[in-house]
């Protein structure tokens, strides 16, 4: 049984892969620099999500106006969890913070902010558990392009490919071919936190 907010990525002991899905411009000048650049925007926030499903269901497969290119960003560890370290959740909740001021004055000042979204099956069915959503706020993006980012790589004809399995109804088939995600241990700071589950 996977917890209930459980941070899960495909990862190894340097770094791990986040997923962000862009137009034809932003995706094919980062994809030749191996880090973003114009027409990418340094002065807004950029969500990253380690979950590959929660990804897909968010830019239709691919086929959303504006994210029909699916990119894998490997970055290192050290920079993720950074990033978590500093989030601060997108919502106020009794058993994270102390009141709904403190947790406004807090989430107005990080860098950082965290949501928790409901997973989804191959099916593209709700999960009972949550996927962690990480946006990092123009403070923090030059840091995230220049020094965390390891490699990027284009994942969209693999996003298609499974979306044709999908709609052919080779479920099984497709989830096979699936990144594997497993469990990300986080310190206990940031659970307590990002109401991570225990």
């Amino acid at each position: 049984m996977t917890a209930y907010r459980q941070v899960r990525a495909n990862y190894d002991r340097a770094s791990i892969v986040v997923y962000q899905a862009y137009n034809d411009a932003i995706a094919d000048s980062a994809i030749d620099a191996q880090k973003f650049v114009a027409p990418f925007s340094f002065n807004r926030m950029t969500w990253i999500k380690s979950s590959f499903l929660w990804l897909m269901e968010r830019s239709g497969w691919a086929t959303k106006a504006n994210q029909t290119r699916i990119l894998a960003i490997r970055i290192s560890r050290s920079g993720w969890e950074r990033a978590l370290s500093q989030g601060v959740l997108t919502s106020f909740e009794p058993s994270v913070h102390r009141s709904v001021d403190a947790w406004r004055l807090q989430f107005e000042a990080s860098p950082v902010h965290v949501q928790w979204d409901p997973e989804r099956s191959i099916h593209g069915r709700k999960l009972e558990h949550r996927a962690i959503q990480v946006g990092i706020s123009r403070q923090l993006i030059e840091e995230y392009v220049s020094s965390w980012i390891q490699s990027i790589e284009d994942m969209t004809q693999f996003a298609n490919k499974v979306r044709r399995m999908r709609m052919a109804g080779k479920h099984s088939e497709a989830r096979r071919l699936l990144p594997i995600e497993r469990e990300y241990s986080v310190q206990s700071e940031t659970r307590r936190q990002l109401g991570i589950s225990k």
